[in-house]
């Protein structure tokens, strides 16, 4: 992959692609190899993308279902291997790792189911309803009511572990 390329089309949403790969990892290893994984497959399907929905809206489907698909792997204790090449600029997650109070979100954020995870993000990147059932694939209509429930459940959890 090439750096300008990297520059161009994965840096400008490399803060959704850290986000979503820290929603669905627990350990800075993990979260790496999600984040690398989640660049080498934007690479390779850079020519898929049909330019039917929005580039980010492109991006945040296939890095949600690049940890889902390493998630489900992870759980049936297969091995990943995943290129070495691209490492994430480790600045902005480390400075995240290291705030206490997003820690608990997170934490919070992954004992929710793995769909939901998916949509509070969007939700807290400011996306609207229709843009967020067109990254999950569902109906807008139900986006409104699962994020009411996904925020009692959050509220529930944080109270529960302070």
């Amino acid at each position: 992959m090439s750096s300008d390329y990297y520059t161009s089309f994965i840096l400008p949403y490399s803060g959704i692609i850290i986000k979503i790969c820290r929603a669905y990892t627990d350990t800075q290893e993990d979260f790496e190899d999600y984040y690398q994984e989640v660049c080498l497959q934007i690479w390779k399907s850079k020519d898929s993308f049909k330019e039917e929905s929005k580039w980010s809206t492109w991006i945040y489907r296939l890095t949600l279902n690049v940890c889902l698909t390493l998630l489900k792997k992870k759980k049936n204790n297969k091995q990943h291997q995943v290129s070495e090449e691209l490492l994430p600029d480790t600045s902005e997650e480390t400075k995240a790792f290291s705030n206490e109070s997003l820690n608990q979100l997170y934490d919070a954020i992954r004992q929710l189911s793995e769909i939901d995870r998916g949509v509070i993000l969007l939700y807290l990147e400011e996306k609207s309803y229709q843009e967020i059932a067109e990254i999950i694939g569902t109906n807008p209509n139900n986006i409104g009511v699962r994020i009411k429930r996904i925020k009692e459940r959050l509220k529930k959890l944080l109270l529960k572990n302070n």
